[in-house]
């Protein structure tokens, strides 16, 4: 097969990475790609925003099958361009509909679809920007902190929480005046969960499903889960309070039930769905979902699993995902992110990176690019070192060792990834 895959982050490098290894594969396309996507694939300068521009390539190229890694163009509605369009129509497609990915597009849409399927999840209420007294009369209904939500995509910012109902208020004005443009014009309140959460993950032909290995992801910059959110500073699978047991009760009560929504509700879904969960008191209950796989969540996923990736991305595409075999790793994995000084505020780029050639564990690029020979960074989550280890300690332990071995300028990580499961 010849794939195009769409993206250029860290989850995209670690879906190349695994992607390569299939004896299936004839060639690898990633676009646009980064500076280490190049090593197991070959980079195509696209504009993965301009569908007209992605079909020419998928028919001069003779693209057997399109992935698409971030959830813009998917909430864009490439999925059914490609349905559409007379030439593209025979290429395999792994990609929710536009209608399928407004389970990410809008939490509005996500929480009307939660209620409707019965599926656990947060008490809320959706407000515009005329309703700004109504919403702060249901602030005084909610316990804090208090969650406000941006409706649309914020590059995973669109999250505040509230420690006072003053500050709540304030947030609530800010998101609904356009901190985050057209994406908080609507805002979703909802009370706030108290647990842990995991990040459980599922690849759907859209009547069948494969659980994929669980993560859990860690999001604020600093030690401690102290600071500002971020896109995501390291993430480890398994997760241990995710039993058998609690697996079991999120496929009986999450999981079937979504994947058997969409196709109750005539939603053409066909990928991954990313179930953001919480562990209330051993009741996982459903925060978010995404259309795509998690950054940095598929940097540790990837490497636990252990069957052909390219043979479950054609059962989805093809439909017949139910005779397809999932194989997983039972060695644990641990990612930590390595990110510039600064980030995730005002950060430099363009400084120049150095990977020792036997550095431990796997690099996944993320905000790097190849330039004259060098590598600089291009973003503020540079780089993903991620490791296996018989036991979660061991595996912490060995990212961290190649965390310290990459140096780039004002270089930055946590050094506590996972501690808080040991």
């Amino acid at each position: 097969m010849k794939i195009l895959l769409l993206g250029s982050g860290g989850r995209e490098h670690a879906l190349a990475w695994k992607i390569a290894q299939s004896p299936r594969v004839e060639k690898l396309y990633i676009a646009p790609g980064n500076g280490g996507t190049g090593a197991v694939g070959e980079n195509v300068a696209l504009n993965i925003s301009d569908f007209d521009d992605v079909a020419a390539f998928v028919i001069n190229y003779e693209v057997d099958m399109v992935v698409v890694g971030p959830e813009a163009p998917l909430v864009e509605g490439i999925a059914d361009y490609f349905k559409h369009h007379s030439l593209l129509k025979d290429v395999l497609f792994v990609g929710p509909s536009k209608v399928g990915a407004q389970l990410e597009g809008s939490k509005d849409f996500a929480k009307q679809f939660m209620l409707r399927h019965e599926i656990p999840t947060a008490r809320y209420r959706t407000f515009s920007a005329g309703e700004y007294d109504e919403a702060a009369a249901f602030l005084e209904t909610m316990q804090p902190p208090y969650v406000l939500k941006a409706d649309g995509l914020a590059a995973g910012k669109g999250v505040l929480i509230s420690e006072t109902l003053e500050d709540a208020r304030r947030d609530l004005r800010e998101l609904l005046s356009g901190k985050f443009g057209e994406a908080s014009s609507r805002v979703v309140i909802e009370e706030y969960l108290e647990g842990i959460e995991c990040s459980v993950f599922a690849i759907t032909d859209g009547t069948h499903y494969k659980i994929l290995p669980e993560a859990k992801d860690y999001k604020r910059i600093g030690e401690g889960d102290t600071g500002l959110n971020t896109g995501g500073m390291g993430s480890i699978s398994p997760v241990p309070f995710a039993t058998q047991y609690w697996m079991t009760r999120v496929e009986n009560s999450i999981v079937r039930p979504t994947v058997e929504g969409l196709a109750a509700d005539g939603i053409d879904y066909c990928g991954f769905i990313f179930f953001g969960l919480m562990n209330c008191q051993g009741e996982p209950k459903v925060i978010e979902y995404n259309c795509r796989m998690g950054d940095p969540e598929t940097e540790t996923v990837m490497l636990r699993l252990k069957s052909d990736l390219v043979d479950l991305l054609e059962g989805a595409a093809r439909g017949d995902l139910d005779c397809r075999s999932l194989d997983i790793d039972q060695r644990a994995a641990a990612c930590v992110m390595l990110v510039a000084g600064g980030y995730p505020e005002h950060y430099d780029k363009g400084t120049v990176i150095s990977v020792p050639e036997d550095v431990e564990g796997i690099v996944f690029h993320a905000g790097t690019k190849l330039e004259r020979g060098q590598l600089p960074t291009s973003g503020g989550r540079v780089i993903a070192v991620s490791c296996y280890g018989a036991t979660l300690p061991e595996a912490l332990d060995a990212a961290l060792r190649g965390a310290e071995s990459i140096h780039f300028d004002k270089k930055y990580f946590r050094h506590d990834i996972g501690r808080d499961c040991l």
